[in-house]
C-alpha cells in the first residue's frame, strides 16, 4: 500500500470517528430526510463520503421514537425492494436464454437494494452493533405485520448469517480477571439462572471447578454474543441447586470427570435465529477435553420452558385417557406450593416423569420438530436426551415454565455429527433407555393420541 493511500485511509478513519461518536446524543431527524440520505448512500461512490453518510443515518435512526422507527421500516419495505418490472424482465430473459450473463443480471435485480444499504451502513464506526440493535427494534413490529416487514427482516437475517459466520467468531474464556465492563454484561445477559450481584458472579467464575466461555465478534469485541457456564463435577447433578450452592464441596478441575453446561445465554435479541450456540458447545467441549483429559462426560443441565404450557393445553378428552399417576400429578401441580411438601413431591414423581417423556418424545410442532425449544436446539446439535429430573429447578421460574422439570442432554463427542445428521434428515430423537422406559406403553392407547 502506498503512503498516500495509507494516509487517506487514516484520515478517513479519524474523520469517521469525529462524525459519529458513540456517546453523542442522536440528532432528531425526520424519516423523509433519513430516506433521502439512504438513497444517496446506496448510489454514492466515494468511500469516505459513504462512511460519513452511513454514520449520519445511523445517528438519525437511533433517535427515532416508536412511531418514527415504524415509519422507517415501512419506508425500507416500500422504497428499497426489487423493482417488479425489472425482475420480471430479467426472469423472462433468463428463462429464454439461461446464460451466465442472464443469470448474473437476474441475481442483481433480485437482490433487494436494502441489502446494499445495510452493507453500507455497516461501514460506519459501530455499524455492526447498531444494525443488531436495529433488528431488535424490528422484530416486535415484524411479528405484528409479517407480510409487510418480513422481507426487511429476511434481508438483515441473511446478512447477519454471513457476518456472524463461525469463521469470524472468537472464543474467549470469561473469568474473574476479565474486564469489569464485560463482567457487567454477563450479569445483565444471563437468561437462564439470574445472577443477583457480584458475589454470585464470583461464585460462578472464580472456583477451580467452574468455567465460562463466550463468543465475540471482531466488530463488537467488548460485548459477548453468547456465553456458556460450565460446572466441572464428579457426577451428573440432579438439580440446579447443587450446582449453584455456594457451600458445595469444590474439587480440582483435574479431579472432575464430568463437564456440565448449566446455562447458555444469547446476549442480543437482534441476533435471534442467527445460530452459533451449537458451535460454542462443541468447541468448548473439545477445548475442555484437550486441557483436562480426565473429562469423560459432557452434559447439559437444561430447562424445559414449554412443558408447563403443554400440560395446561392438553384437551380434557385426552387427559381422561392418561395414566392414573399422570392424572394425579396434574391435580397436585395445580395446588399452591406443592413443591414444598415432600410427600406430594414423591407421590407425583412417576406421573410427572411419564408426562415429561410424552412431552419430549411425542409432542411435535406442525413442522414435525419437537415442541420444546431447548430440545430442538440440543437434539439438532447431535446431543442425546439422556435423563429427565423431577423438581430439578424449584425456583419460581422453573415452576412456572416446567413445574420444576430439568433435563440432561448428553454430548457424546465421537457420535455428535452422526446424530446431528440423523436428526436433520429424519427428525430422529436420540434418547437414552432411561428416558424411553418412562413412556407408559401398557395403557392400551397409542402414545400419539395423547401427545
Amino acid at each position: 500500500m502506498s503512503r498516500v493511500s495509507l494516509l487517506s485511509d487514516l484520515l478517513s478513519s479519524i474523520g469517521a470517528r469525529s462524525w459519529f461518536a458513540g456517546d453523542e446524543a442522536p440528532r432528531s431527524v425526520e424519516v423523509p430526510e433519513i430516506a433521502a440520505s439512504c438513497h444517496r448512500l446506496v448510489s454514492s461512490r466515494g468511500e469516505a463520503t459513504g462512511v460519513r453518510m452511513a454514520a449520519d443515518i445511523i445517528n438519525g435512526v437511533r433517535a427515532l421514537d416508536d412511531k418514527g422507527i415504524k415509519r422507517f421500516f415501512h419506508m425500507l419495505a416500500e422504497e428499497f425492494s426489487p423493482d417488479p418490472a425489472d425482475l420480471a424482465a430479467a426472469a423472462t430473459a433468463y428463462a429464454a436464454d439461461p446464460t451466465p450473463q442472464a443469470l448474473a443480471r437476474l441475481q442483481h435485480v433480485a437482490e433487494p437494494p436494502r441489502q446494499e444499504l445495510f452493507r453500507r451502513l455497516n461501514l460506519a464506526p459501530g455499524g455492526t452493533a447498531e444494525l443488531v440493535k436495529l433488528r431488535e427494534r424490528l422484530l416486535p413490529l415484524c411479528r405484528k405485520d409479517p407480510a409487510r416487514l418480513g422481507p426487511v427482516d429476511t434481508d438483515l437475517k441473511h446478512l447477519f448469517q454471513s457476518w456472524f459466520n463461525r469463521g469470524f467468531l472468537m472464543l474467549r474464556p470469561i473469568d474473574w480477571n476479565t474486564p469489569a465492563s464485560i463482567l457487567e454484561r454477563i450479569i445483565h445477559y444471563e437468561a437462564v439462572h439470574a445472577i443477583g450481584n457480584w458475589d454470585e458472579l464470583r461464585q460462578r467464575l472464580a472456583p477451580a471447578d467452574r468455567r465460562c466461555f463466550a463468543f465475540f465478534h471482531p466488530s463488537i469485541p467488548d460485548d459477548p454474543l453468547i456465553f456458556v457456564e460450565v460446572a466441572l463435577t464428579g457426577e451428573i447433578p440432579a438439580s440446579i441447586a447443587t450446582v449453584l450452592d455456594p457451600d458445595r464441596p469444590q474439587i480440582a478441575a483435574e479431579d472432575a470427570d464430568t463437564a456440565v453446561f448449566y446455562s447458555i445465554s444469547n446476549c442480543h435479541k437482534g441476533l435471534a435465529s442467527v445460530s452459533f450456540g451449537s458451535f460454542l458447545i462443541k468447541q468448548v467441549a473439545e477445548d475442555l477435553k484437550e486441557h483436562f483429559p480426565n473429562l469423560k462426560t459432557f452434559v447439559t443441565l437444561s430447562p424445559a420452558p414449554g412443558f408447563a404450557a403443554w400440560v395446561e393445553a392438553l384437551p380434557a378428552e385426552l387427559r381422561d385417557r392418561l395414566e392414573p399417576a399422570e392424572k394425579r400429578a396434574i391435580e397436585v401441580i395445580a395446588t399452591p406450593d406443592w413443591q414444598a411438601d415432600p410427600t406430594a413431591v414423591e407421590e407425583i414423581r412417576a406421573g410427572m416423569l411419564s408426562l415429561a417423556a410424552r412431552y419430549f418424545l411425542r409432542a411435535k410442532r406442525g413442522d414435525g420438530q419437537p415442541q420444546d425449544p431447548v430440545a430442538r436446539f440440543h437434539l439438532g446439535n447431535g446431543a442425546i436426551l439422556n435423563r429427565i429430573m423431577h423438581l430439578g429447578d424449584p425456583s419460581r421460574r422453573g415452576l412456572s415454565q416446567a413445574h420444576g422439570l430439568m433435563v440432561n442432554y448428553l454430548y457424546d463427542l465421537p457420535r455428535v455429527e452422526q446424530r446431528h445428521e440423523a436428526y436433520a434428515a429424519e427428525g430422529e430423537i436420540a434418547a437414552s433407555r432411561a428416558v424411553t422406559n418412562l413412556l407408559p406403553g401398557r395403557s392400551g392407547h397409542t402414545l400419539k393420541d395423547v401427545a
